[in-house]
């Protein structure tokens, strides 16, 4: 078994063994657990009953959080003529057409979400290797390939995330900070859970959600009550 650090042992300690939490109770759990001297991010990780080697079992899309992750975005757009402007008045941190692509050719990666217009999804498509395997990729799906690059850019500095199953089925987000209040937590939480449970693929079979659960950058895993989350959400449909 792995040796944990100290901090590590101490917060494993007010996790019940065998227990599964609310919402409300494995938000405090991590807030409390989050011991770092930064101010750790609150992640939630899904392990879903798919098979992500089948694209009609992929869950993938991306979706707004109403109080945002409290990290800033930086966003990049690809874009040329009027695009150019219309994306540095919504506050793109980077714009550009071919010489956005040189410099990442060259090496240069300095931001969080790239944005394109279709028209440059050309000459971005020879990026594919490098912006790929980061998960920087533009893509329709989660809209990032757009001519309303004002839109797309808001929304992700408003707090829109993507969610994408890897190879094992997990997914993980970010739904916000260890020094968010409870409330502003449980928003965010609910919004990405009813998300998820909505993105159910046809082609999954049996209990869709096997377990969730939620932690701070630097602690233990709280589990939480999938039977009873997924009961609460198709009520509220």
């Amino acid at each position: 078994m792995a040796k944990v650090g100290k901090k590590y042992a101490e917060a494993a300690k007010l996790i019940e063994a065998g227990k599964f939490y609310e919402p409300v109770e494995a938000i405090e759990l991590v807030k409390k657990t989050a011991t770092a001297k930064f101010d750790e991010t609150v992640e939630i990780s899904f392990n879903l009953n798919v098979d992500p080697k089948y694209a009609d079992q992929q869950v993938r899309g991306a979706v707004v959080l109403p109080h945002g992750t409290g990290k800033t975005q930086r966003v990049l757009v690809f874009a040329k003529g009027d695009k150019i402007k219309e994306a540095e008045d919504a506050g793109a941190d980077y714009v550009g057409s071919e010489e956005l692509v040189a410099k990442i050719q060259g090496g240069w990666s300095d931001f969080d979400v790239a944005v394109a217009t279709p028209d440059m999804m050309g000459q971005v498509g020879r990026l594919g290797k490098i912006l790929g395997p980061k998960g920087l990729m533009p893509n329709p799906k989660v809209g990032t390939v757009t001519m309303d690059v004002a839109r797309a850019v808001n929304e992700i500095k408003a707090g829109k995330i993507e969610y994408r199953t890897d190879k094992a089925g997990i997914i993980a987000c970010a739904i916000g900070k260890a020094s968010f209040d409870e409330a502003k937590l449980l928003d965010n939480y609910r919004v990405i859970v009813d998300t998820i449970l909505k993105a159910k693929p046809a082609a999954a079979k049996g209990q869709y959600i096997k377990t969730v659960t939620l932690s701070a950058t630097m602690g233990p895993g709280v589990p939480l009550n999938v039977f009873k989350l997924t009961s609460v959400t198709k009520e509220q449909q």
